[in-house]
């Protein structure tokens, strides 16, 4: 029927009545009605003359496409809990798994309870069956599961290389590199979105630049999206931004830096030459995109202290090396050196009083969530390093970290870049760090309304729909007819992150109502129990 029809009829099953809506697009804002039809948005109408079998109340309020937060590590949270409600309360509509090159699928059976462990500090270990090996059956998994939100995955680099090449610093071989690019591809083909690669995490690190381009070429066939935290955030980060063009400019992919930033005050200067890379790159058609938590700090897992050496053999070698006082002399030796470093180290640019613990799943040493590793080391009567290294040996490597080391003038420089959308990266457990909880309020209260940095609208935009266009996710981001009816309501004059550093499980405020597939998982402020949300897979999206 058309439009002037169903209008006379009234017969939509929800009106979004008198809000001023942001469609994404960064155009300014309008009052509308929003017309919605069942799991879709069916009309945007500036007269206010809809109504429908339920109308809710917006005046006054800002309405918008759900935010996508194309950085999550909710890979198995999700699984133990699908509302996710420190997600979901902020207005995330949809997130994207599978991220650093190290998740979850695809797994040998036998590799399972090593990648447990090595997981523990980034995604937690929630007591779950891995009922899965590849990553269709993963994604099948999620959808059995359900939840609050939509989800989509990216096939991690690291799973791979661990599946044909284990644990081993080295090359690959010529057949062991076929063989790990059939497996992105059938990850690909079972619908993942792209490629993620972690190049400082095992075994990610180990890979070459050949090897990147190779597995690119896949992806950019596919027309996926390769999403990369870099081999370097800190000394080398001009050599790890010009690897990253190069990868682009040989295979064709699309390349999309993570968490994109600049660790180490003695590096903070570097921005300027980074930017003009990457600009320079876009000209020459090479297509580069970036997202971004607004944080100063950062959280990982622990054992990212280490030197990469250290990892070399997967984390029972790594935990007999920190068993053996030779070694870990030498990796001290290491981790205490000033001068510029080819590694990203963390203990330079934050040292024992800016690394926090975040996390410590098995639950034997919570007394020691939350402190500094100097703080922590005195609890325990030891020296930083000695205590650092004992508790990554005694916990199998399962712990998690926030450490301190970036600027508010460089992050608030590459949030301006128009290619750059928001993500939280955030880890879920312990006293995590408060982007968890905090990052979509935290732009719309201290970046739009307190300092001006970007307009409403232009927020909006990265959150939504350009984070849509760089994952291909045609429907998503943008308020029109026809796109799925994801959508958060929110007063953007009070809107407010509470999550802090030393307070982090806080919901954010003034988040109204947020709804997935025209479904409320938020309303007036509380979660439903609703659990609308879709597994995302490629084969769909890119028809």
């Amino acid at each position: 029927m058309d439009e002037l029809t169903r209008q006379s009829r009234q017969d939509f099953s929800l009106v979004l009545k008198g809000g001023t809506v942001i469609d994404g697009s960064g155009r300014p804002r309008m009052e509308a009605d929003i017309g919605i039809d069942g799991d879709t948005i069916y009309t945007v109408d500036p007269k206010g003359h809809l109504r429908g079998e339920e109308t809710l109340d917006c005046r006054g309020l800002i309405v918008a496409p759900g935010f996508i937060d194309t950085h999550s590590h909710s890979d198995l949270m999700v699984l133990s809990d699908p509302s996710l409600p420190m997600k979901v309360r902020q207005g995330i509509t949809l997130e994207v798994f599978g991220q650093d090159g190290i998740s979850v699928a695809p797994v040998r059976s036998a590799d399972k309870p090593q990648l447990r462990r090595q997981l523990a500090g980034l995604l937690g270990d929630p007591p779950l069956e891995w009922n899965w090996n590849s990553v269709g059956e993963y994604l099948s998994h999620l959808e059995r599961t359900g939840a609050a939100f939509d989800r989509g995955y990216l096939v991690p680099h690291g799973a791979v290389r661990q599946w044909v090449v284990g644990s081993e610093n080295r090359p690959a071989k010529n057949w062991e590199l076929r063989q790990m690019v059939d497996l992105v591809d059938q990850g690909m083909a079972e619908g993942a979105l792209g490629l993620s690669t972690g190049l400082i995490y095992p075994p990610c690190c180990y890979a070459e630049t050949d090897e990147l381009v190779a597995l690119c070429r896949v992806v950019a066939a596919r027309q996926g999206v390769f999403v990369v935290h870099m081999r370097s955030e800190s000394d080398v980060i001009v050599e790890a931004v010009a690897e990253m063009i190069d990868v682009g400019r040989l295979s064709g992919v699309h390349v999309h830096i993570s968490h994109f930033k600049i660790a180490g005050q003695q590096n903070w200067a570097e921005i300027g030459k980074v930017l003009n890379m990457i600009h320079e790159a876009q000209t020459q058609n090479i297509h580069i995109t970036a997202d971004q938590y607004p944080y100063i700090a950062g959280s990982t897992m622990l054992g990212a202290i280490l030197p990469p050496w250290a990892h070399d053999g997967g984390v029972d070698a790594t935990r007999a090396r920190l068993s053996d006082p030779a070694i870990r002399a030498q990796m001290r030796q290491e981790m205490a050196r000033t001068e510029k470093c080819s590694w990203d180290n963390f203990w330079k640019w934050s040292g024992p009083e800016g690394i926090r613990i975040a996390d410590i799943p098995s639950g034997r040493q919570n007394d020691l969530i939350g402190n500094s590793l100097a703080e922590a080391a005195a609890l325990r009567d030891q020296d930083p390093f000695e205590f650092a290294f004992d508790l990554l040996r005694t916990e199998n490597m399962g712990v998690a970290m926030v450490s301190f080391s970036q600027s508010e003038t460089v992050v608030e420089r590459i949030m301006r870049e128009p290619y750059v959308n928001v993500c939280t990266d955030g880890l879920l457990g312990g006293k995590p760090h408060p982007r968890a909880f905090g990052t979509y309020p935290r732009i719309l209260a201290r970046y739009v309304r307190e300092r001006s940095i970007l307009t409403l609208e232009e927020a909006i935009r990265k959150m939504t729909s350009q984070a849509a266009q760089t994952f291909r996710l045609p429907g998503y981001g943008a308020i029109q007819p026809a796109c799925h009816a994801n959508l958060v309501v929110f007063d953007a004059a009070n809107v407010q992150d509470e999550a802090t550093f030393e307070n982090p499980v806080q919901y954010p405020s003034h988040i109204t109502h947020v709804l997935v597939h025209g479904d409320f998982v938020v309303r007036e402020g509380l979660m439903t129990g609703e659990l609308p949300g879709r597994v995302i897979r490629s084969a769909e999206v890119s028809t």
